[in-house]
């Protein structure tokens, strides 16, 4: 690490740290942006000077799956900011969570995992952790009294989605703790939808955070990318076994292109919120919307952990539309703005159906269980004027509106 490492930031502001902290400012001409490292391996200087880099005796990079110092900023900068020591950056947010948790289970091991999770999360989980001799128990988190009665003796670590992924459902992370607390059990969270502007897991009792950097962190559509946060030690184990020897290291362009992505968070997180609120509130005042999932309405479980927990209420929002599943893709086919697109936190607001898309790896009961229905609709809020998205969801309501009218 160079010694022009900015160190001091811990005291900044959220919005500062996301601009400077972990900035290593060692450019001989005096660049103002952090240059990109774009090399897959570095020279030694001797042969001896390898031999010890191997060793571990001296410090300096190898090789960019081990190692690069555009990616060393990133994660410099999410350490911070999720106020953790060390952080890894991985391919993607899948290689995040894979790395993550296989890094600290062997067969014959046990997790516990909340029943609202990310479909590709849950095939990790159910699948081919069960194919390595890992089980898996899906529990509903919030049940304190389940969770105890579910933890084994061979539980190693619990994970978790808040919200979750695709209808908001919080867990409380502090109570979900105190059950562990005294356990040699890891509480690990999966922190994308908030992002560390609006929730910090560690100051209620999270070991590790991931998130997918795809999503708010890097902002721009253009990168898939995966973070995590822990302690020195974890991320050391992490960074030289799972994520090293399964590869699932980030490119460092990736790195550099998250790196300009958070440079906008702050403003970004307060134009989506923004945006979703006006969206909740067109969506709330109709009759042909069935029901609402978002952490913003005042009867959501959410509000519990408001300003405990929670900053503010995020920019994704899932709805369920009168009718069936037929209805839901007619409507998601007349959209004219609003891109018909899986992922999240992008410029565009994007919108999709779970139950076909981000959670088809759920058995029809699991997505029974988890509350995802035929007619669950997912949008997450961009940046585009609040009218012009509310236009557009606007006429396709009355587009179904008209074309069921007609059938009936």
């Amino acid at each position: 690490m160079s010694s022009d490492v900015k160190t001091h930031n811990n005291n900044w502001q959220p919005a500062t740290q996301v601009i400077h902290a972990g900035a290593a400012h060692d450019d001989p001409h005096g660049a103002l942006t952090s240059p990109l490292y774009q090399t897959s391996t570095f020279k030694f200087s001797s042969a001896e000077q390898g031999t010890r880099r191997f060793a571990g005796e001296e410090e300096g990079y190898i090789y960019s799956r081990l190692g690069n110092p555009t990616t060393a900023e990133l994660e410099r900068r999410m350490a911070t900011l999720e106020g953790y020591e060390a952080a890894a950056a991985a391919a993607t947010g899948m290689g995040a969570i894979a790395a993550a948790t296989m890094a600290f289970v062997r067969s014959g091991d046990h997790i516990v995992v909340s029943d609202a999770i990310y479909g590709c999360s849950f095939a990790l989980f159910s699948e081919l952790f069960e194919r390595f001799g890992v089980e898996a128990d899906f529990i509903d988190l919030n049940d304190e009294g389940l969770l105890k009665e579910t933890l084994r003796e061979n539980t190693r670590l619990v994970f978790l989605e808040t919200p979750a992924n695709p209808h908001l459902k919080v867990v409380d992370i502090e109570k979900v703790h105190a059950v562990i607390a005294d356990l040699d059990i890891r509480l690990v969270v999966d922190n994308t939808f908030m992002t560390p502007l609006m929730q910090q897991p560690k100051r209620h009792g999270a070991d590790i955070v991931v998130h997918s950097a795809t999503k708010f962190l890097n902002g721009h559509g253009d990168v898939v990318a995966g973070i995590i946060c822990g302690s020195d030690e974890d991320i050391s184990t992490i960074k030289s076994t799972t994520l090293k020897d399964m590869g699932a290291t980030i490119s460092p362009h990736d790195a550099w292109l998250i790196l300009r992505g958070l440079k906008t968070l702050d403003v970004r997180m307060q134009r989506h919120c923004e945006n979703a609120d006006a969206v909740y509130q067109f969506l709330a005042a109709r009759d042909d919307i069935k029901k609402i999932y978002y952490p913003g309405a005042p009867d959501h479980e959410a509000q519990s952990l408001m300003g405990k927990q929670m900053s503010s209420h995020g920019a994704v929002i899932a709805f369920e539309l009168e009718g069936d599943e037929t209805k839901a893709r007619y409507f998601l086919n007349q959209l004219q703005m609003i891109t018909l697109a899986v992922s999240l936190g992008d410029a565009e607001t994007l919108i999709q159906h779970p139950a076909s898309m981000t959670h088809s790896p759920y058995t029809p009961e699991a997505r029974a269980k988890a509350g995802i229905s035929d007619t669950l609709i997912r949008i997450a809020v961009g940046l585009e004027a609040a009218d012009d998205i509310i236009a557009d969801l606007e006429q396709a309501l009355e587009a179904c509106r008209v074309q069921w009218m007609q059938s009936a």
